[in-house]
Order: structure tokens, then sequence, then C-alpha cells
């Protein structure tokens, strides 16, 4: 049979859940990966990013001495631009942004795969 401060505990931590559920849930939108079109001369822009979102919340209790039930949470997200979508009369093209970060990847698959190669042949 769970004590008051369990239940409390328990009943904490779902508000928390559910709290942290609905703030990251209203971000959670295409405006967050599709970007607000933008449009100049007959040719339509639209940004187009990556979007990770994450959360937890967990609650305990204790000796009331200590203050008996209690409970925390947090949210992150991440956002990150990859290229954008050029929409035209004759039809659309998504266009890769490229970063410094991808000619480091590059060169590392390069390397990984000149290696097996050689592995292979000899």
């Amino acid at each position: 049979m769970a004590t008051d401060v369990e239940e409390r505990s328990q009943e904490v931590a779902d508000q928390l859940v559910a709290r942290i559920g609905h703030a990251v849930g209203d971000r959670a939108r295409a405006s967050a990966v599709f970007g607000e079109p933008v449009e100049r001369e007959g040719v339509t822009v639209i940004p187009v990013a990556k979007a990770r979102f994450g959360f937890g919340a967990g609650g305990g209790s204790g000796p009331k001495s200590v203050g008996g039930a209690g409970g925390g949470g947090g949210g992150a997200a991440a956002i990150s631009p990859l290229g954008f979508i050029e929409v035209r009369a004759g039809g659309a093209e998504f266009k890769r942004v490229s970063r410094s970060t991808d000619a480091v990847a590059y060169v590392a698959a390069a390397a990984l795969a000149a290696l097996a190669l050689k592995r292979l042949l000899d």
C-alpha cells in the first residue's frame, strides 16, 4: 500500500512530465524544421533544419524531516540548419548547406574506405 508521500511524489512527477511534454510538444512543429518561406522574383526559398527534442522528469520521497516528496525535470531542443528548398515555376529542388564539419566527416570516411580497400587488396 502506497503512503501519502509516495502518492504525492508520483503525482508531482506525473504533473512535471505532462507540463514538460506540453512545452516541448508546442515547439515540435513543422515550422521548427521548415522555416517560413521567403519569396523574391518568382523564386520561393523554404529553409530546412534538423530538430531534436528531449525531456525527462522524476520524483522521489523521503523522510518528512527533509521535505517529504519532491521532483524535478527539464527539456532541451537542438536545431541545426540542413539546407533549403528552392521552388521555381519548373519545379522544386533541395539544396544542402555545407558546413566545415562536413569536410571532416568526408575525410574520415575516405580514409576508412582507403584502409579497407588496402586490407582487401593485401
